[in-house]
């Protein structure tokens, strides 16, 4: 192997250590270890630059936009609210969150949607007496899983299908992936139905630990005239069942008060409702649409709200303390505790060192959440202050765009064999046009659809294909496939895909999902060629392992999410999550070469 190749392996070594030390985020390192190997000479700069003009990019930049749409609109809220109905059982409450969140998760980002049960979670752990930690961690696995069903799921599958093209292969179908993603997906939510149910021991998480602090609110919210609210009664309305809350009175547009209020009173239009409870059950009047807040005092008087914050993995904070980082200064917000996996920290506040998925309990003024709700720096997970008010009207248009964005692609692949004169449409393309579509349409604001394009993960993509080509003109990836054919050569074509689904999985616990697809490919492809195997199962399984992250919070944004909201530990995720990699490492080796003969 040339120089420049031994140069590819240590600078992607390097990467990953630095990766797992949670120093420097993904984005600067992979960039970063781009530009030394093209300073090496490891791989010309017009060919790593090539990374960056993947047409993998722009559909997933262009996801972004879309999925943004979906959560502005209040659709995916809609959603939400109509997952768990009444059901008062655990087991019941996880079937309808699992099924609904793996199905959107197959056209729409993971990370939106678990932003958005996070709190429908939370309420109905609290309504039925149970602990959250028995529902995020399925609902982040959940939405992995329905990831895998489709082309747009995660970028994984559009990373391996940019690649696949430019080696001068197919790309992959809409749904083609769908014929192993399906089995995966069932599999995966029968285990998380019982085993992985049984598996999931019950922590405490940190809004359960704060809950006996936390002040008593009042809140005011008024009933808007075109709310479907209008016209149902309290009990049908959903405002009864809520736990820790308590509906004190109503006050009539034509001056009358209705108090006490009976669960058959209904609501009517400008009717304003007075409430009173904890933060994190008055944060659950923002899934009901139509219910306009007017004002929100503390009982106390101060007027200061209590916040949820998740520590983003491409937050500026990251491995500094928070006396370094001036947070009151700089947020005008107070941290009242810190949670890491599930145990508060010994240290003192100032003294914590920050990392991804650490959860922040804050008390900060009224205007926190409409100064930093689009920082970066983290997921605000649990808030009194309501985010702008949904565009409930646009719900349909944005999940008609959707619909179109699926549909289309998908018929015309189908229709094209038997009428050749109708065009196979590029998925890029369409995801384009259906951004420009719901931003035109109002569906999103050009600045909301700025804001939803995550740039660090457009950076971690480029780079990773940028790195791939380097293992491919370096000689690297030959030499690693070689390497690989020599130790597990004597093994049939279903070991070899073992062993490719192991390295990319391997990869996706410390990198993302998309740059374990782009790093692995070109090495599986090699084994496929040196075996005088079809390379075009290897890909699929590229796509389906790099997509399998379950054994680590860190393995892609929906554990992330989920892990300290949770109050879990590290080793809670490999505990339920192992036996699910097993599983769909199984799954893919019986249905990959029967669906892609080797």
């Amino acid at each position: 192997m040339p120089l420049t190749g031994w140069l590819v392996i240590v600078v992607l070594l390097g990467a990953t250590v630095i990766i797992a030390r949670d120093r420097i985020g993904p984005d600067l390192t992979l960039f970063g270890a781009l530009a030394v190997v093209v300073a090496g000479g490891a791989v010309p700069l017009d060919q790593a630059a090539l990374g960056f003009a993947n047409p993998a990019l722009l559909t997933i930049g262009a996801l972004f936009v879309v999925a943004a749409a979906i959560q502005h609109t209040g659709a995916l809220r809609m959603i939400s609210r109509l997952v768990f109905g009444q059901t008062r059982s655990a087991r019941g409450g996880l079937l309808r969150m699992v099924l609904p969140v793996a199905l959107l998760s197959g056209f729409v980002n993971n990370t939106p949607i678990v932003a958005m049960f996070i709190p429908a979670v939370h309420a109905f752990a609290r309504r039925i007496g149970q602990s959250p930690s028995r529902f995020l961690m399925p609902l982040a696995f959940a939405a992995m899983l329905g990831g895998t069903c489709t082309l747009i799921g995660t970028s994984a599958n559009l990373v391996v299908s940019g690649q696949l093209e430019a080696a001068g292969q197919d790309p992959l179908g809409m749904l083609e992936i769908g014929w192993v993603g399906l089995p995966t997906m069932a599999v995966g939510v029968v285990y998380l139905l019982t085993v992985g149910h049984w598996l999931l021991g019950r922590r405490r998480a940190p809004a359960e630990a704060a809950s006996d602090e936390a002040r008593e609110y009042l809140a005011e919210v008024r009933v808007a005239p075109d709310s479907p609210l209008v016209g149902r009664t309290i009990e049908d309305a959903g405002l009864r069942p809520l736990p820790g809350l308590f509906l004190a009175e109503i006050h009539r547009a034509d001056g009358r008060v209705v108090r006490p209020v009976a669960p058959e009173d209904r609501l009517l239009g400008d009717d304003l409702l007075v409430l009173s409870g904890v933060a994190s059950t008055v944060a659950d009047l923002r899934g009901f649409p139509g219910l306009q807040p007017v004002e929100e005092r503390e009982a106390s008087g101060i007027d200061r709200r209590l916040f949820e914050v998740v520590v983003s993995h491409r937050s500026s904070l990251l491995g500094r303390t928070v006396r370094d980082v001036g947070f009151r200064r700089r947020y005008d917000a107070a941290i009242l505790a810190v949670h890491r996996a599930g145990e508060r920290i010994k240290e003192r506040i100032g003294d914590i060192v920050l990392q991804p998925g650490d959860t922040l309990m804050l008390s900060a003024s009224r205007g926190f959440r409409r100064t930093w709700r689009d920082s970066t720096d983290f997921y605000l997970i649990s808030t009194l202050d309501e985010p702008p008010p949904p565009r409930y009207r646009a719900a349909n248009v944005a999940l008609l765009v959707l619909a179109l964005l699926v549909a289309v692609p998908t018929g015309t692949t189908l229709l094209h064999p038997v009428v050749p004169a109708i065009p196979e449409v590029p998925v890029p393309i369409l995801a384009l046009l259906a951004a420009v579509v719901l931003v035109g349409l109002g569906c999103v604001s050009a600045r909301q659809a700025r804001q939803a394009v995550d740039f660090s993960v457009l950076v971690v993509i480029g780079s990773a294909l940028g790195l791939a080509k380097a293992l491919d003109t370096s000689g690297a990836a030959t030499a690693i496939a070689d390497g690989l054919l020599a130790v597990a050569g004597f093994l049939p074509g279903i070991g070899l895909l073992a062993v490719i689904y192991l390295a990319s999985m391997g990869c996706a616990a410390l990198l993302s999902n998309a740059a374990a697809a782009a790093l692995v490919f070109p090495i599986a492809i090699s084994v496929a060629q040196a075996a005088q195997l079809d390379p075009r199962p290897f890909a699929i399984t590229v796509a389906l392992a790099a997509s399998a992250g379950f054994a680590s919070p860190v393995g892609s944004n929906a554990t992330l999410l989920t892990y300290g909201p949770g109050g879990y530990r590290y080793l809670d995720y490999t505990r339920v999550g192992l036996p699910l990699n097993v599983l769909c490492l199984a799954v893919a080796l019986v249905v990959v070469p029967w669906v892609w003969p080797l």
